[in-house]
């Protein structure tokens, strides 16, 4: 058979003659063919395939060598020796070289036909050793990537232990030695994939032994450190960098940074070359990375690598900007070295002469990005001229260029300058140089920002704010378990009595973070709130059945009268957990999450043809407030409106926001924002969200209703009515919504104005629902179909004096169903930013609960409840915001207890601030826009809720006295914080020229958040981010 295929491939035949013969070769396989025939067979394939003098010779041998490989196994099994692998690796095949690529692609392929064969383990020995060889040869990238594609299939083959470690830092070794001299387009695609298949090599490697990290990024470091003249590493080392962790920067750098055997020189020219990475074009986070180590070396104090390659580099970070698949990160590069340059003018001096042309190219260039890269630009300059007036004749022609962009308003470039200088650096990378600072004034502990967890932080502090859960949580006797409420009350505790300033929760951002969260992203604070009071509602249902298993048992929450040896005080508080007597049988069985934060909701929806009503009840932790289009609602569900948006309970979210609907315009710009124009009306309220949100809706053309009865679709009234109130009511602002003509998520930067005190309109259950527009409560629609048929809204009555009257007499009757139940504003979740992808969270809070006296919003603002008939019959149904009186109103706000009652809290800052700054946050930050507001049910003076029912028995009269398991690890870490501080000072004073410490993780870092969205990048941290430098996620 080989001596025909021979004869074939060397004769004149017509290719369609030969591949008909090869055809029958192929068939032939599946005969029964002697040992020797086999052998013959599998070296003529063999060389056919690497030394075939055309592509037609190679596809020959692969078909026949596969046939017979698969039909005679062990004869191939005896060709395919160790021993022979080992000399094509070592000598080749013929003339052809050991380090060829088809050596390495034949290998592969026989492989695969070997798996299942035990010779096949022999092989992968031997590979292991002589790939680690391979790489020691500095092999070029089409050798490399052709070996990276066999070991990524066949890991068995990847060197272990020891030998795996050395075989990264020499594969890293051989990417720096990655030269394209190609100028070719389709060359350069070639090259810049060969290198990506490399560098995706040691992402699995790194993936699958996390110990081989480590010496990789070392021996990265020492490669582009090396200050040897002859050695210029290449720029391919660029690629690994979207590989490491996001999160390690904070340990890299710090260790990098207090090195003591990093000379400056080493580190200049490690930073020289880490910027000229921004030129690949593929790698992701360079520009973090930069920007880190520029924060590290500043806050160090480093000042001379700072100024010597600000100065050497800062040109060719300009040119990158030319390039738009590069340059968004060279601008974040560019607006930090500028920024932090404010010694001297001299940098941005020098890419002054550069500004007009780029201008004009971003001008005319046609891309869609352009644009929003010219305004982040330009506000870049126009901070860069305030810092360095008085040089009219370099700035003329620059301002002439921009004269039609909007400019930054002072105090805004002035709170940019200030926040970017190098002495204004945060010391996220100084590990001891710089002294902790204590507590603020406030006595409130801060959380540390692990990498894009603010909105994590922003939660966190809502919910301990949340005075009666906050004291729930801490009474709990949990010892022992590990369960996440017990994860949470360890944070609370540390919250309350901790020494720290800031606090680094990051055991429990590891048992909280949705599976669906990347570490290192920013994410939507909703969908974690929502995510986490799911998780420990489920875990106390699951901890609740296992105990009713059990004989005796009792629910988690009576956990507290089992402890005997507990004082008496400690058992009257923790008695108070327990519903009282009153309650309703099924309450003893409810969660925490559901006596704090679970209301229901019905859904009616009336057929208006037959008046069959169908009802649904439905709990809720949240309520998702839709905007609604147009002006304001002010008189609540009297006036018509169509509505352009769906309403949902759980909304859900996007790449870090809820979302809702929001119809496109052809004109409208794509934008990340919404930009309302400026009106005379007044700007929308928390109750007209509300009011929208329980507003009636009609159900009808596309969207009607199929109503069972009738057998068809009908039109019909849907109706949404609140009918168990919660004790915090927590309100989720739809801030994010999808242009579908644009295709692009915009944030609606509307300011709503945030009432202190609201009344939410709760009816009675057992009142049946009458199908009436003009008497039920209000009613919804929800078609996310069909962008043309959306909710509309009923009229008010207005038809007839017949039905006004209906009304009037309907609405007396049920009044006496409806409560107008007070809720007091406890915290509000502010989200800073203009997209949904991007942006910073932060949070203002309050200490409150429900029977505070003082703190009583009916008698500390003095609510005035003479309201006249029409009004008070309106205000049951719709939910309102009881008004002040006038002298209240103007001299509140800057009152002491109000100038002490509020709290700002911004990941490690917790400062003092007023109501008023809370109202006025979006009027002074356009882009700080309210997201998640919270609010505490009331208890009215002479008046007890729910029938007598003490809040469900689940209001605590004072903060409960800590556990000791509790108090032990506050103890335990308090003293471990004084140790630290001791060490930073010791440090200090040994170390004041310059650090030491290894290259290597070490430590604790609690104290040291990564930069990513902290206090700058909100206008609530002090008024307001740099556009360029605020967007940026690190």
């Amino acid at each position: 058979m080989d001596k025909i295929l021979e004869g074939l491939v060397s004769s004149n035949h017509s290719v369609p003659v030969k591949k008909a013969i090869v055809k029958k070769v192929v068939e032939a396989a599946e005969r029964a063919v002697t040992e020797d025939q086999c052998q013959a067979l599998f070296t003529l394939t063999t060389r056919l395939i690497l030394l075939g003098e055309d592509a037609f010779q190679k596809q020959i041998g692969s078909q026949v060598l596969d046939a017979y490989a698969r039909y005679h196994r062990p004869e191939f099994e005896h060709f395919f020796s160790k021993d022979f692998v080992l000399s094509l690796l070592q000598q080749g095949y013929g003339q052809l070289d050991r380090k060829d690529p088809a050596i390495v692609e034949y290998i592969h392929c026989c492989l695969r036909l070997l798996i299942s064969c035990p010779s096949v383990l022999e092989i992968f020995s031997v590979i292991q050793v002589e790939v680690l060889r391979m790489v020691c040869e500095r092999p070029d990238p089409a050798f490399c990537a052709r070996l990276s594609t066999l070991l990524s299939d066949f890991v068995q083959c990847i060197p272990r232990d020891k030998s795996g470690v050395l075989f990264c830092q020499q594969l890293v070794r051989t990417i720096s030695s990655f030269h394209c001299f190609a100028s070719q387009e389709q060359e350069l695609r070639e090259y810049v994939g060969q290198v990506t298949k490399v560098s995706a090599l040691l992402q699995n490697i790194w993936k699958a032994d996390p110990a081989t990290l480590l010496p990789s990024l070392q021996e990265v470091f020492a490669i582009i450190a090396s200050t040897d003249p002859s050695f210029d590493p290449s720029i391919a080392l660029a690629s690994l960098v979207q590989h490491i962790p996001v999160q390690m920067i904070t340990v890299l750098i710090k260790s990098l940074t207090t090195d003591q055997n990093v000379r400056d020189a080493n580190m200049t020219k490690a930073l020289c070359r880490m910027i000229d990475w921004l030129s690949w074009p593929l790698a992701q986070h360079v520009d973090t990375w930069v920007i880190a180590l520029l924060k590290g070396l500043a806050a160090v104090q480093k000042f001379t690598i700072l100024i010597d390659v600000t100065l050497l580099k800062i040109e060719l970070v300009f040119s990158r900007l030319w390039y738009p698949i590069v340059r968004q990160g060279a601008l974040a590069v560019l607006s930090h070295m500028l920024l932090s340059f404010q010694h001297s003018p001299e940098a941005f001096h020098l890419v002054v002469p550069h500004v007009v042309d780029l201008v004009q190219s971003l001008r005319t260039d046609g891309l869609p990005t352009s644009k929003a890269f010219l305004l982040q630009f330009t506000e870049l300059i126009h901070c860069m001229m305030y810092q360095y007036s008085g040089f009219p004749d370099l700035y003329d022609n620059i301002l002439e260029a921009i004269k039609d962009l909007p400019k930054s308003a002072e105090e805004k470039i002035k709170l940019v300058l200030n926040q970017s200088a190098w002495t204004s650096q945060s010391n996220s990378f100084a590990s001891g140089l710089l002294k902790q600072a204590g507590k603020s004034e406030t006595g409130k502990t801060g959380l540390v920002n692990l990498g894009n967890t603010c909105y994590m932080n922003s939660i966190i502090q809502t919910l301990f704010m949340a005075t009666d859960f906050r004291r729930h949580v801490l009474s709990l006797h949990l010892n022992g378990s590990n369960t996440l409420m017990k994860k949470l009350q360890l944070l609370f505790a540390f919250l309350a009595h901790t020494q720290r300033a800031a606090y680094a929760p990051r055991n429990f951002l590891e048992a909280s973070r949705p599976p669906w969260f990347n570490m290192g992203s920013q994410q939507d604070c909703s969908e974690y709130l929502r995510f986490l009071l799911d998780r420990l509602h489920e875990e106390e249902k699951t901890l609740q059945a296992l105990d009713s298993a059990k004989p005796k048992a009792v629910s988690p929450a009576d956990t507290s009268s089992k402890d005997s040896a507990t004082t008496s005080a400690q058992e009257d508080n923790e008695q108070t957990i327990l519903p009282v007597a009153e309650a309703k049988p099924g309450d003893d069985t409810r969660t925490l999450i559901e006596k704090m934060f679970g209301g229901k909701l019905i859904t009616s929806i009336c057929c208006t043809l037959c008046n069959c009503i169908s009802e649904k009840e439905e709990p809720f932790t949240d309520l998702s407030l839709a905007f609604c289009p147009g002006t304001t609602l002010q008189d609540g569900p009297q006036t018509q409106r169509q509505s352009e948006e769906p309403k949902a309970l759980c909304q859900g979210s996007v790449n870090g926001g809820s979302e809702a609907p929001e119809p496109g315009s052809a004109k409208a710009p794509a934008s990340n924002a919404h930009f309302v124009p400026v009106t005379n009306e007044p700007p929308l309220s928390v109750p007209d969200l509300v009011n929208y949100f329980l507003a009636p809706e009609i159900l009808d053309g596309d969207n009607a209703y199929f109503c069972e009865k009738c057998s068809s679709l009908q039109r019909a009234e849907k109706t949404i009515k609140v009918v168990s109130d919660p004790e915090y009511l927590i309100l989720t602002l739809l801030r994010f919504s999808y242009d579908a003509k644009c295709h692009v998520r915009r944030k609606i930067l509307d300011n709503v104005t945030i009432p202190p005190l609201i009344r939410l309109p709760v009816h009675d259950s057992s009142v049946p629902t009458q199908c009436s527009s003009s008497t039920s409560s209000p009613l919804q629609v929800d078609s996310p179909e069909s962008s043309e048929n959306l909710a509309k809204k009923l009229k008010s009555s207005q038809h007839d004096e017949e039905e006004e009257k209906a009304r009037i007499d309907g609405a007396e009757e049920m009044s006496r169903a409806i409560q107008s139940v007070p809720y007091v504003l406890s915290s509000v979740v502010i989200h800073s930013g203009i997209s949904s992808e991007s942006g910073h969270y932060y949070s203002y809070g309050r200490n409150i609960n429900g029977t505070d006296g003082a703190q009583h919003p009916d008698n500390q603002y003095g609510i005035k409840e003479d309201l006249g008939n029409a009004q008070a019959e309106s205000s049951l149904y719709t939910c309102s915001a009881p008004s002040l009186p006038r002298e209240q109103s103007e001299t509140l706000p800057n009152s002491s207890q109000e100038a002490k009652d509020w709290l700002l809290f911004n990941d490690s800052r917790v400062t003092f601030t007023s109501f008023q700054s809370v109202q006025n946050i979006t009027n002074r930050f356009p882009k700080d826009t309210a997201y998640v507001l919270m609010y505490r049910k009331q208890e009215l003076p002479g008046q007890s809720l729910n029938g007598g029912l003490m809040a469900n028995g689940m209001r605590l009269s004072a903060e409960p006295p800590l556990q000791k398991e509790l108090l032990d690890a506050i103890i335990k870490d308090n003293k471990l914080y004084l140790q630290e501080q001791e060490l930073s000072a010791r440090t200090q004073a040994l170390q004041a020229p310059s650090s030491s410490c290894s290259f290597r993780p070490n430590g604790s870092d609690d104290n040291n958040p990564p930069g990513s969205c902290g206090p700058s990048g909100g206008g609530g941290g002090g008024g307001g981010g740099f556009n360029t430098i605020s967007r940026l996620v690190f």
